[in-house]
């Protein structure tokens, strides 16, 4: 009887230690206030921790309308959009998550894909990236408040 005690006890303690163990950053520190900040390879609007939805700026090429600051369960997305003659010209993500190796492998292969979804679109009404649902959903959110801000949507 007392090893049928030990062995059910060890068993429950076993299956506790197993499924409290974390495997992912949930809930980890941004390392900006409202988010981990990220410069997007190749864009030209660096991040702002303190960007609010629908700053807008001036350039040679067009206007720049910034989208709000999504927090995810993975950390801050934000999305910045240029607007020549009423189109979208160019994308920016200029945060996203990458607080571990898994978020900067998903993002480098989702966010190409949202941007080119975007100009094709003209809105935000594109699909969601397979396997980066909560990035895709934080993005189109942003970018709606900046197509908002650029009086497009």
């Amino acid at each position: 009887m007392r090893r049928i005690t030990w062995w059910l006890l060890s068993t429950v303690a076993a299956l506790t230690l197993l499924f409290s163990y974390r495997t992912s950053t949930m809930g980890a520190g941004p390392a900006v206030a409202g988010g981990t900040a990220a410069t997007d390879p190749g864009a030209a609007v660096a991040a702002a921790p303190s960007a609010s939805a629908g700053s807008t700026s001036g350039s040679a090429n067009g206007a720049i309308y910034e989208g709000s600051v999504v927090q995810t369960r993975w950390g801050a997305v934000q999305v910045t959009i240029t607007v020549t003659d009423r189109k979208i010209t160019s994308v920016a993500v200029p945060r996203y998550p990458t607080a571990n190796r898994r978020d900067q492998e998903i993002n480098a292969r989702a966010l190409p894909i949202l941007k080119r979804e975007t100009l094709d679109a003209q809105s935000a009404d594109i699909d969601t990236v397979s396997g980066a649902t909560v990035t895709s959903d934080g993005y189109i959110e942003s970018l709606q408040a900046a197509l908002d801000a650029a009086h497009l949507s």
